[in-house]
């Protein structure tokens, strides 16, 4: 008999390809080895630990793979900040369903970015507890001045071959996604460094226009950061990164579905023009600190309290606090989605993106990354990761 077997009982499953009523997920160790009707499993298995759901539903366990930070938590500056920091990111994103999560950096002077990447992913090695932090997301520093948003421009720079190479060198191959402007001088050989590391270019913080949008998809670039932010605006007359990438059935798109950083219609649009499984959702979470930016130094970031959108003190938005749990219910909202396809968005979508084949998925062979929702309240009840519960909402502190 196999160790560690727990078979978790809900009112109904989304796998997230269908919807499976009165439901049975066996797990043993950290994978899942049975999916189906409850009525399926036997609950007088010898050793057996079985986690009664009721008044619950499961999903895939959610995946962030651009989060900034959460809390007190700020991956640009986790050079400055204790080893423990990480890991309460961890903690605290359990409890809002995220199994896997991506710190993302952004753009700092040429050294300490340097040191930035080394010292996350000396703390990626040495792993966490709860949610897993698998990998980074590189936002800069090969992007467009323009549409820097709220980066230090002191820090932004064109492509330089050698300073790329230097930064994954840094990374030890936890570098997985960097967003860069397609058309900055060499973006083609910067594409062809990316893959040859292993790192999924993501086109962003661009004025691309449609050709150089186009040479960067057929270098091989297959993701766009945030789609609509950071990136010129809709024009009837012009084609640019932003409506390529649109109707470009090769890229997946990430979105921000907190109605703030892109009006709900347009999320209703996104979702009309991409297949559904190239819609990524994102958080952009931020935490409050002091802006990147020295010049914008002088005072803290402002939090909205309605939106949640964190401003500069120049009122340019930097990230928000809304986390996936909120976002994916906002996402079948403003789109009229399927409650399963916008499952998939915030699980296996990210997950095939990201090459996470063994994730995203509630089915036997995959990892047992579960999220259960109270079917009243929307709220998550609890979060199971490689097979253990690593947040009970009867349990939290």
């Amino acid at each position: 008999m196999g160790k560690n077997r727990i078979l978790f009982l809900a009112d109904y499953c989304l796998t997230p390809f269908e919807k499976i009523p009165s439901s049975g997920i066996l797990c043993e160790g950290d994978k899942i080895i049975g999916t189906g009707g409850s009525s399926a499993f036997s609950m007088y298995e010898p050793g057996l630990e079985i986690v009664q759901m009721t008044g619950c539903y499961a999903v895939p366990g959610f995946i962030d793979s651009h989060i900034h930070g959460i809390g007190s938590f700020d991956a640009s500056l986790v050079y400055e900040q204790s080893e423990e920091s990480l890991e309460a990111m961890s903690r605290n994103l359990a409890k809002h369903g995220v199994t896997t999560f991506f710190p993302t950096i952004v753009s700092r002077p040429r050294d300490l970015m340097i040191k930035t990447i080394e010292r996350l992913s000396s703390l990626l090695e040495k792993g966490c507890s709860n949610a897993e932090a698998l990998a980074m997301h590189v936002e800069g520093p090969f992007i467009n001045m323009e549409k820097r948003g709220s980066q230090d421009p002191g820090s932004i720079c064109p492509i330089d071959l050698g300073y790329a190479r230097e930064m994954f060198e840094a990374g030890h191959g936890r570098i997985k996604v960097m967003t860069f402007a397609p058309e900055l001088k060499q973006s083609d050989k910067l594409i062809e460094l990316m893959l040859e590391y292993g790192v999924i270019p993501s086109m962003g913080h661009s004025m691309a226009d449609e050709a150089q949008t186009m040479r960067a998809i057929d270098a091989g670039c297959r993701r766009c950061t945030y789609i609509f932010n950071g990136m010129p605006t809709l024009h009837h007359r012009q084609s640019s990164l932003t409506d390529v990438a649109l109707t470009d059935d090769r890229v997946a798109v990430e979105i921000i579905c907190d109605g703030a950083h892109i009006h709900r219609r347009i999320v209703d649009l996104t979702a009309r023009c991409k297949p559904k499984d190239k819609i990524i959702g994102i958080s952009n979470a931020v935490t409050p600190l002091t802006p990147y930016d020295p010049a914008l130094r002088s005072g803290k970031l402002q939090e909205e309290d309605q939106s949640g959108i964190i401003k500069t003190g120049a009122g340019v938005i930097t990230g928000g606090t809304m986390t996936l749990e909120n976002s994916w219910f906002h996402l079948m909202n403003y789109a009229n989605m399927e409650q399963t396809l916008a499952a998939a968005c915030f699980s296996l979508n990210p997950a095939m993106n990201l090459g996470l084949y063994s994730r995203g998925e509630i089915r036997p062979g995959r990892r047992a990354d579960i999220t259960f929702f109270d079917t009243s309240t929307n709220t998550v009840r609890m979060t199971v990761a490689r097979g253990k519960i690593i947040y009970n909402c009867d349990n939290y502190e």
